[in-house]
């Protein structure tokens, strides 16, 4: 045995040394490093910190010193080893040694000691092969966490999931890294040949969405797998923050003075973050950067957009002005006050800078003005004439403009088919132009109105059927033939509309004349904004409340008990007891909250606690008081006016991030509240966020349902539970005074109170679509019941109770003969609010959705949900606006059209909530038009005939009993609408005949 064992070394202890000492290796590796190879050695056999840093500091001065001879950055055989050692064992075995010494090194720097020991990491893997070994190592431990074997996971791959994604964010931090990576990786690319491979890998690296989807993937399953974990904690794994990044790399690098293969290289970069999906807020971010800032430099946006690719240069374009619109034009309305000018003007020096004189950008403009689908649908007029002035430096392309909008403005097709909305968009253009080229050249003006294609647009106009497509027609005809003819030739209509005030404005477009400013007026109003929002409020000093005492009777009188019906006490209001605090029975003191926040009395304390989103009690107060603040200051003052589109997007965009009982339906409660307060602000409005707006789905059906509900309290089919709280205590008696004032009814019923406040359900759109299918069908199956086989009191029980189960409110129905109340009439100047503010704007923006090229775009308003909600929504619309609306003919169009498109009947296949949806909606269209059925049959024959087909077809292929189901309720809902189809051709077929003729 004892051959076996040989010493290797024998120490020799002192006599008085402790018994324990450290043991030191006589084999060290020294922490000098000469070479690459060293480095690599000394990294592959688990260093000390000390060696660790030794290595990280001789690999750092590679990096920055341009005369080393090795450079880690650089793409290399050993470069690639050390990248591959430092992103997979060296992060994961010592990241949290490094932040915790750089925290502390942190200080010291400060006093300039020490450096930081991460930042030396980082130098080294702040290149293309660093932040590609990192993204590598992250795919890795993805797909060892996804991967489906049997045997037991590593126990420590959360935390590495953990590191690797705070390593990525490490490296990926501050606006210099972009140009920090391909600065150290470039550079060795000393010729085009070797520059051209690297510059793709390095858009390719950071533009092509690999890192957000791959960090996404590994922050999902980090989330899953550690129930401590937040998801979305890592700014990578979202793509607005990301993009933001790179637009701030962008503007940073092209900031210097670079050479020109930088300049192209950050427009390619440009280009590949423009199609990550963020386009409004990287252009709202270089616009605010390079234009719009003090220290700006409008050539280096120019710059960058001239390296764009031309499909790219355009959507540049048009997220510049829809940038403009949104920010600064839309706000001056109908842009009568002298400040409005100024403000055009400085826009449309924004534009010309963008454009400058390139032929190519400046047909962008014109294509936008003159498509079908252009123009900024829902913008104000603004945003219109500031790209008119631009247009207007060249004759040519203003007279290019003028008769291509001619021609499109007297399109029967255009006229019958496109929104009315779209038809105003292009009237203003119509205007506008022919007053900039009738001060140009009067006589090309002369010329274009005694053409063709300008008598036909007159022609077409005065014969549509719909009432506004005339009005348009008749105002545009007198405002151009008042600038061309004089005396008694001037065109006159002699119509009250076209001298009213909107017909004035309409003609005072024709002689409106504006210039390419300067855009100091826009960086005026940008810093004087973000003065504002930073400028700290002065606290108020709140008294404390002072306790009211009861005031003891004087004797002397004589006091009479006034018995009423209720009990005795009623109108008597008891003292709270001041012991009764129900934050004593906490059992912990240091619990009790005293300072307690009071409700919000402001509409601008209501905003701070929405803001608020950290604190409970501010959030929770202000969902529960926001639907009756805002019905409350309403009509009194211009609180609700001046925030109206601020309280809106901070509803919208709340979160329930504290788990609150009916969160989703108070937050509907406010913003409907906010649309029965300014409907002609906030219906346009939010029919605008559900189209452009980055939300999820919840928050865009959450948007349908406000729109819907708001459009039948307007009508009346509606009252809020919240109507009468919103009342002033000046407007009312309390309830037991007004007993004794008013006493009861006629019908010997006390008065109701609405002094519980129910919440807003949630599928309460579906309620109402579900109750009004109820009311359709019921007349329809009293009739089918008793011709069948008898009187209704016989057969109509089996049928109805089907009803019945879904919300019956056919229980009223009578005997044979018996109709069904009409739907009730409203006032006209509602009926009109509806269509203007609610109808047009939705069905409008879904027609220009239709023809949108953006995925994005179709692929929201065609997710199966908010499709059939969407429907549903107009059709409540449609049916709360009623018979009286005197844009009832277009109505019938718009909706009939959207609901015939291509897309709408192909996503009905296979889908039975859409089909359900189209069915819904074409049934409430025919209950609206019952009176008008001729008209219908006249001006839509081949809609009608068309729907027929369409809907017998549908009937044939669904499988649907007796029972109940969506299935039965589908096919119920086909019978209904083919029995209402056929009943109405069959009666008026003679108006049919000559357009069924090779249908």
């Amino acid at each position: 045995m004892n051959g076996l064992l040989t010493a290797v070394s024998t120490t020799y202890r002192e006599k008085d040394a402790p018994p324990l000492t450290e043991a030191r290796s006589t084999n060290r590796v020294s922490p000098a490093v000469n070479s690459p190879e060293e480095a690599l050695e000394v990294l592959r056999h688990e260093p000390d910190y000390s060696t660790l840093i030794t290595v990280l500091r001789f690999l750092g001065r590679g990096v920055c010193q341009k005369s080393a001879t090795f450079n880690i950055a650089v793409p290399s055989p050993i470069g690639a080893k050390l990248v591959q050692v430092l992103a997979t064992d060296i992060a994961s075995n010592y990241w949290t040694l490094l932040r915790e010494e750089s925290a502390v090194g942190s200080e010291d720097e400060s006093r300039g000691t020490a450096r930081s020991d991460l930042q030396a990491l980082l130098l080294c893997l702040r290149s293309i092969p660093g932040v590609n070994a990192v993204l590598l190592q992250l795919r890795a431990l993805t797909l060892e966490a996804k991967s489906e074997k049997k045997e037991v996971k590593r126990p420590d791959l959360a935390a590495n999931l953990r590191i690797t994604l705070e390593l990525l964010c490490a490296l990926l931090d501050g606006q210099e890294s972009p140009w920090q990576i391909w600065s150290s990786s470039a550079e060795a690319a000393d010729s085009p040949a070797r520059r051209r491979p690297l510059a793709q890998e390095f858009l390719t690296l950071l533009g092509s969405g690999r890192v957000i989807s791959w960090a996404a993937e590994a922050d999902d399953i980090l989330a899953n797998s550690d129930k401590t974990a937040k998801e979305g904690a890592f700014w990578v794994t979202n793509r607005a923050e990301y993009c933001t990044w790179l637009a701030q790399g962008v503007c940073r690098w092209i900031s210097r003075d670079r050479s020109t293969d930088d300049a192209k290289l950050c427009a390619e970069l440009l280009a590949r973050t423009l199609r990550l999906g963020s386009t409004d807020i990287v252009i709202k971010l270089l616009l605010e950067t390079l234009i719009l800032s003090k220290s700006s430099n409008p050539d280096r946006f120019r710059l960058l957009f001239d390296g764009l690719p031309n499909l790219d240069q355009r959507r540049v374009l048009l997220a510049v002005l829809k940038f403009l619109s949104e920010t600064h034009l839309n706000k001056l309305g109908l842009c009568e006050s002298p400040e409005s000018a100024e403000v055009i003007s400085a826009a449309s020096g924004i534009i010309s800078t963008v454009v400058g004189q390139d032929q190519d950008k400046t047909n962008h403009l014109i294509a936008w003005l003159t498509s079908s689908s252009g123009a900024g649908l829902g913008d104000g007029v603004g945003i219109r004439r500031a790209v008119l002035a631009v247009i207007s430096r060249n004759r040519d392309n203003l007279v290019d403009v003028l008769e291509k909008t001619v021609a499109q403005f007297g399109d029967q097709l255009y006229i019958k088919h496109s929104p009315i909305l779209q038809q105003e968009v292009h009237a203003q253009v119509l205007l506008l132009s022919a007053g900039y080229v009738h001060r140009l050249t009067p006589v090309k003006l002369s010329m274009i109105t005694r053409s063709s294609p300008w008598l036909n647009a007159i022609s077409n106009r005065l014969a549509a059927t719909q009432q506004r497509a005339r009005f348009l027609g008749m105002v545009v005809g007198e405002a151009i033939s008042g600038l061309v003819d004089n005396g008694d030739k001037r065109l006159d209509f002699h119509i009250d509309e076209t001298n009213l005030e909107e017909g004035k404005w309409y003609k005072a477009l024709a002689e409106t004349a504006d210039s390419v400013g300067r855009i100091d007026t826009l960086r005026q109003q940008g810093h004087v904004g973000r003065e504002k929002s930073v400028r700290p409020q002065k606290p108020r000093t709140e008294r404390p409340p002072v306790r009211r005492q009861p005031v003891p009777p004087k004797q002397g009188f004589i006091i009479e008990e006034v018995e009423d019906d209720d009990s005795e006490d009623d109108d008597l209001i008891p003292y709270a007891k001041p012991e009764s605090d129900a934050e004593d029975s906490d059992d912990d003191p240091t619990l009790i909250n005293r300072d307690k926040p009071k409700p919000p009395v402001y509409i601008r304390d209501l905003i701070r606690y929405l803001r608020d989103t950290d604190n409970y009690d501010h959030q929770k107060l202000a969902l529960t008081t926001a639907p009756t603040l805002i019905r409350r200051k309403a009509n009194y003052g211009t609180e609700v006016k001046e925030h109206a589109e601020e309280l809106a997007t901070l509803l919208v965009g709340l979160q329930d991030k504290f788990d609150m009982d009916n969160f989703y339906e108070q937050r509907a409660q406010g913003m409907i509240a906010l649309v029965i307060a300014q409907p002609q602000v906030m219906g346009p409005w939010f029919a605008k966020t559900f189209f452009d707006g980055d939300y999820s789905v919840t928050q865009r059906a959450s948007v349908l349902i406000v729109l819907g509900i708001g459009a039948r309290e307007l009508a009346g089919f509606e009252t809020s539970e919240y109507k009468d709280a919103a009342s002033f205590p000046s407007k009312a008696l309390p309830e037991a005074v007004e007993r004794l004032y008013i006493g009861t009814s006629s019908s010997g019923v006390q008065p109701s109170s609405s002094s519980s406040l129910k919440a807003l359900p949630i599928n309460a759109l579906e309620t109402v679509a579900q109750s009004l299918t109820t009311g359709f069908l019921a007349p329809i199956a009293a009739n089918a019941a008793d011709a069948a086989t008898g009187p209704d009191a016989l057969k109509l029980s089996t049928f109805t109770s089907r009803l019945q189960q879904q919300g019956d409110s056919s229980r009223n129905t009578k005997a044979k003969g018996t109709r069904r109340p009409r739907v009730r009439a409203i006032p006209n100047t509602t009926a009109q609010l509806l269509y203007t503010s609610f109808f047009s704007p939705l069905t409008a923006r879904f027609q220009a959705a239709l023809r949108s090229p953006a995925s994005r775009t179709r692929g929201i308003i065609f997710e199966p949900y908010l499709l059939s909600l969407y429907l549903k929504t107009a059709a409540i619309v449609l049916h709360a606006a009623g018979p009286s609306t005197l844009a009832l003919p277009q109505m019938t169009a718009e909706l009939w059209g959207v609901l015939l498109s291509t897309g709408v009947r192909a996503h009905c296949v296979g889908d039975l909530a859409a089909t359900r949806a189209v069915l819904f909606a074409l049934l409430a269209l025919l209950d609206v038009n019952e009176d008008r059925m001729r008209d219908v049959c006249q001006d839509l024959s081949r809609e009608v005939v068309e729907t027929q087909e369409w809907v017998a077809a549908v009937f044939e292929g669904i499988r649907g009993g007796d029972g109940a189901g969506e299935e039965s309720d589908a096919k119920m809902l086909a019978a209904s609408v083919l029995i209402r189809l056929r009943e109405g051709m069959e009666k008026y077929r003679l108006f049919m005949v000559g357009d069924l003729i090779g249908f």
